[in-house]
């Protein structure tokens, strides 16, 4: 059983902590000791995974741009080479690119040194097996093992070796570009285009350089390359509106036609057409799943349950595919397309609202420049007809208005208040005219609403780590997001631990 302590760092499917002192109220958690008492419980959490002693391992680990990084990579480095493992210190590196050391440098294990796009006095680990990401239950187990300070005995022999693997990823990418444009001019593909990178000073500025630019590409308009573990300039996160904005303003300031961002460690990317409009959320969602179904006509696209109805329609109606709405959090997305796709439902594409967009052909790894790259070959392929990158969504039918409201929970128990209010909720929503249960839902309560009674649709569910109810409010018309709030709040008023 964990206590308070190693519980805290448990986000889901990753370690997370305060790793750098700065910010009022919170104060540094993730100590020297913690660091390597998870290392060594991954370390031992891996031996029993794939069946090998210790000293018998290898693993590699990188890090994002955060300024606790390099300190941390170097405790998880030389923790894990006092077992006798062999690790590849990867260094500055993205996520997706530490996932595929175990498909391309044979790694038994991989750890990204990562907190996302959370602000600069945090940080966490993230792991990887050749089978992909972890599983909820398994940080758990790593955290007792470091709990119990149940690690590997230590051997000699561990060796630790600088590797520059990033430099491959990226001529991968760069590979996969060239076959699939198939220009006349082979090896620049990208030639006469213009493309401009947002990296939000985290370790996406390769994508500008290794990627683009060597494939032709112009790519002057780009901003915020150099990492810059204080993220000086704005949030690394395609889905702050400061960050699509800067992006957007950079495209329409360069001339580019086309922009592409990325969060602090690229598991998420979005991108903006040649006037500046965001292709985010929804509008992403829609446009890889375009590219997604060619080829795999009918197939599913499973996304998270907050996505628009507009886009339930694009996707079945104008894409002739299946749209198939499960549960926030990227992994829960991830693995029900694998497990739709073990049971014979082709499915293409997993992908979040939040931009982790995860597809079939590439290990369902949820990889921003890589979903970014398959934007840009369709890009390539339309130009030679006239056509953006737009086109491919022109027939989403967005909302006017939208807004997300986060409902603390005030009990303590917050799991067992939040499956309660959702319980009555649904009950309440049966009885009354006017309210549309959704019977596609697998999260919380979705309820639409006709025109003229708002026109649109609310959503409450149970956040998947944090006391909050997060209520998700989307209309058709002016003024609807209101007329459906006000449905909603009448019932939450008569539930008890919510802060209204």
């Amino acid at each position: 059983m964990l206590c308070d302590f190693y519980k805290q760092f448990k986000s889901g499917t990753d370690i997370r902590g305060i790793a750098t002192d700065g910010v009022e109220s919170e104060p540094l958690n993730m100590t020297d000791e913690a660091i390597v008492n998870m290392a060594g419980g991954f370390a031992k959490w891996l031996s029993l995974k794939v069946g090998k002693n210790a000293s018998d391992l290898t693993v590699s680990v990188g890090r994002d741009s955060r300024i606790s990084g390099p300190h941390i990579l170097a405790l998880v480095t030389e923790t894990l080479a006092s077992f006798g493992i062999r690790v590849l210190d990867c260094g500055l590196a993205s996520t997706p690119s530490m996932f595929m050391t175990t498909v391309e440098l044979s790694c038994d294990g991989a750890v990204q040194i990562t907190a996302s796009h959370h602000p600069f006095n945090r940080n966490g680990l993230k792991f990887f097996t050749r089978g992909g990401g972890l599983e909820g239950k398994d940080i758990e187990a790593i955290l007792q093992n470091a709990q119990d300070s149940d690690f590997p005995e230590k051997a000699e022999g561990g060796t630790i070796t600088p590797t520059d693997y990033m430099t491959r990823y990226a001529s991968n990418l760069c590979e996969q570009i060239k076959r699939e444009v198939n220009a006349e001019d082979y090896d620049h593909p990208l030639k006469g285009f213009k493309i401009a990178v947002d990296a939000g000073n985290g370790v996406g500025g390769f994508y500008a350089d290794k990627v683009l630019a060597v494939l032709g590409a112009d790519t002057d308009g780009s901003r915020y390359l150099d990492p810059d573990g204080m993220f000086p300039n704005h949030v690394p996160n395609p889905e702050s509106p400061v960050a699509m904005k800067a992006i957007s303003e950079a495209v329409v300031a360069s001339g580019a036609d086309l922009g592409v961002i990325f969060d602090t460690d690229v598991d998420r990317g979005a991108v903006v057409d040649s006037k500046g409009n965001e292709i985010n959320r929804n509008r992403l969602v829609a446009l890889a799943s375009a590219i997604a179904l060619e080829g795999c006509e009918g197939g599913t696209i499973v996304t998270d349950s907050i996505t628009s109805d507009g886009l339930k329609v694009f996707i079945e109606e104008d894409l002739g595919g299946k749209h198939y709405r499960y549960r926030r959090g990227y992994k829960n997305v991830i693995d029900k397309a694998i497990e739709l796709n073990s049971r014979g439902i082709p499915c293409p594409l997993a992908i979040e609202t939040s931009g982790h967009a995860a597809m079939k052909e590439n290990y369902f790894l949820d990889d921003g420049a890589y979903l970014c790259t398959k934007i840009i070959i369709k890009a390539a392929q339309l130009r030679r007809e006239g056509k953006d990158i737009s086109d491919l969504i022109s027939n989403l039918k967005e909302a006017k208005e939208e807004r997300e409201i986060r409902i603390k929970i005030t009990e303590t128990d917050f799991r067992a208040c939040g499956e309660r209010v959702i319980s009555e909720l649904l009950e309440y929503a049966e009885s009354k005219d006017g309210w549309c249960v959704a019977d596609d839902n697998r999260e919380g309560v979705r309820v639409s609403f006709r025109e003229g009674d708002g026109d649109g649709w609310f959503l409450l569910r149970l956040s998947v780590h944090d006391p909050i109810m997060p209520l998700n409010i989307e209309s058709n018309c002016d003024g609807g997001v209101e007329i459906i709030c006000e449905k909603i709040m009448s019932f939450l008023k008569t539930q008890q631990g919510l802060d209204l």
